[in-house]
């Protein structure tokens, strides 16, 4: 009896103890927030009401709030671990990256309050970036660590913060987010996909991840397009053509990800999908061309659908208690 008195305490501390929240869950908000820019294209486009990117936006928001909230409640050893985590630190960058794209949605009823939020999670997100390039410049991490989620820190960080500080007139902010963006991605691209042409493929896990590839040019076009007032010249267009050859390159990977059994990851797909999505409706809003109505229906109907259908079945995942991982 005693055996079992002193063991009960110890079963009930298991059986509340707070599941393990990775920071790559943050792409659950993330895409959200992607799919809500892509609605928000679709305004001049389809004259689609405001109403349905302002709902998404606030449902990113609560969802934003309720990961940050669980994620912060693990506490500041599982948040350290993370950041030297070779394969999830580079994720620890998006809740501050999906902050700033949230916060530009203020800007058509607080312009001020969005500048704000835009400034504190850009200077969060370049903090975090720099940290974590500095971390990984002493070495040590394997090479088959890498993927393209190490775009997230520096890249897309530097990228969506143009984006979102051209949206909330920050020009010069904007302009030296841009800089990092692109150099950052000019440096990483390479060794990303050298890791992805000679070493083993990723695991299962890791692979939706390859999604993030579309995510560049398609995030660097809108920024340019935010900066320079949607004016096309050659560096638009070159950035639209290399958007269009990293969608071919996901439509060659549609095999591989058929393959996979379902899990959390492939919430890698959504921002992605969406940026490249939102990219061709401006594209589609600037050019005007004769299809032009069709595709872009086309477009955030398919999109739509899409992480609707990965949102189900990440609710189903949650019913059946296989959501969260295993905590250490």
């Amino acid at each position: 009896m005693s055996v079992i008195a002193k063991d009960e305490p110890l079963r009930q501390r298991e059986r509340f103890r707070l599941p393990r929240v990775p920071p790559n869950f943050f792409a659950i908000a993330f895409g959200v927030a992607g799919l809500a820019e892509a609605w928000q294209a679709t305004v001049p486009v389809l004259g689609t009401p405001q109403g349905v990117a302002g709902a998404l936006d606030i449902l990113g928001a609560a969802l934003w709030l309720v990961l940050v909230g669980a994620y912060l409640a693990q506490g500041p050893r599982v948040i350290l671990s993370d950041l030297r985590h070779p394969v999830l630190s580079p994720f620890v960058s998006l809740p501050a990256v999906t902050a700033m794209l949230l916060a530009t949605s203020l800007a058509p009823y607080a312009v001020t309050a969005a500048r704000v939020l835009v400034i504190v999670f850009l200077a969060v997100t370049t903090v975090i970036g720099g940290w974590l390039t500095g971390q990984w410049m002493t070495g040590g991490i394997d090479q088959d660590s890498v993927h393209p989620g190490y775009f997230l820190p520096t890249v897309a960080g530097g990228l969506i913060g143009a984006y979102c500080a051209a949206q909330v007139q920050l020009h010069a902010l904007a302009e030296a987010s841009f800089g990092i963006g692109v150099i950052c991605w000019l440096l990483l691209g390479s060794t990303i996909l050298n890791r992805l042409f000679v070493r083993p493929a990723l695991p299962a896990a890791l692979v939706p991840a390859m999604a993030i590839e579309a995510a560049p040019p398609a995030v660097a076009g809108l920024a340019l397009f935010a900066l320079t007032g949607r004016a096309t010249g050659l560096v638009a267009c070159a950035l639209g053509g290399y958007a269009i050859l990293m969608v071919l390159v996901q439509i060659r990977l549609i095999p591989v990800y058929s393959r996979l059994a379902f899990s959390p990851g492939f919430w890698a797909f959504t921002f992605s999908y969406s940026a490249v999505a939102t990219d061709a409706l401006v594209w589609i809003g600037i050019k005007r061309p004769p299809l032009g109505t069709g595709a872009a229906i086309t477009l955030i109907t398919l999109l739509t659908c899409f992480i609707a259908w990965i949102a189900a079945r990440t609710v189903i995942l949650a019913v059946r208690g296989r959501l969260f991982p295993r905590p250490d």
